[in-house]
């Protein structure tokens, strides 16, 4: 059984080289390890996080839009670009939170831990503007079936990073984690900056 479904996977274009490429474009763009202080920043701050509502949440906006994410956004008349600068501006705001202390989304209860899951861990932090860019160039250059192991791949590795998240904050230390959190909302600030200016003059 195993052997039939490989077989069938291989005539339909499978290919580890371009699984590899996939996965470690995808890897570099969602940058789930770099994003460690940001997650354990909103952790704080909602209480909880929760692993498997986020992968799922991801797994299903990634698979969606390499589907249909483009019909429907030219159906509506939204481009990556507007997706992007408005992922900028979310991206923008939190990193004021990590480095200035203050609290712009306010908590609204037990209800905002699992809306955290979604906004914004899945989108814009995994499955932002960028992804879904990346997707459509490996779209253009690689077989479906490779780039939906690659998702499937990627997705894995945020949830065990995510599943991780409270073993490497009781290893750094409160201190550890104060100091890369103002250090990582500066470098998500210039990310946010960077995002903005590269999509927007595409608006006008």
């Amino acid at each position: 059984m195993i052997q039939q479904i490989l077989a069938g996977l291989w005539s339909n274009g499978l290919s580890f080289k371009e699984i590899g490429v996939a996965s470690m474009i995808l890897f570099a763009v969602i940058d789930i390890v770099g994003n460690i202080p940001l997650i354990i920043a909103l952790k704080e701050k909602t209480g909880k996080i929760y692993p498997m509502r986020t992968a799922g949440a991801s797994l299903f906006i990634l698979v969606g839009f390499l589907f249909v994410g483009e019909s429907i956004l030219g159906l509506i008349g939204v481009g990556i670009n507007e997706f992007a600068v408005a992922g900028s501006f979310v991206l923008f705001f939190m990193a004021l939170e990590m480095i200035l202390g203050i609290e712009i989304f306010k908590d609204q209860g037990e209800g905002s831990t699992k809306v955290a899951s979604v906004v914004p861990l899945a989108f814009p932090m995994i499955a932002g503007a960028g992804t879904m860019t990346s997707l459509i160039s490996l779209r253009a250059e690689y077989a479906l079936v490779n780039i939906l192991v690659a998702i499937f791949l990627n997705i894995l590795v945020v949830w065990i990073v995510l599943k991780l998240t409270s073993t490497f904050e009781r290893v750094v230390g409160a201190t550890g984690i104060a100091i890369l959190k103002k250090v990582f909302g500066i470098i998500l600030l210039a990310i946010a900056i960077k995002l903005f200016s590269s999509n927007v003059s595409a608006l006008f």
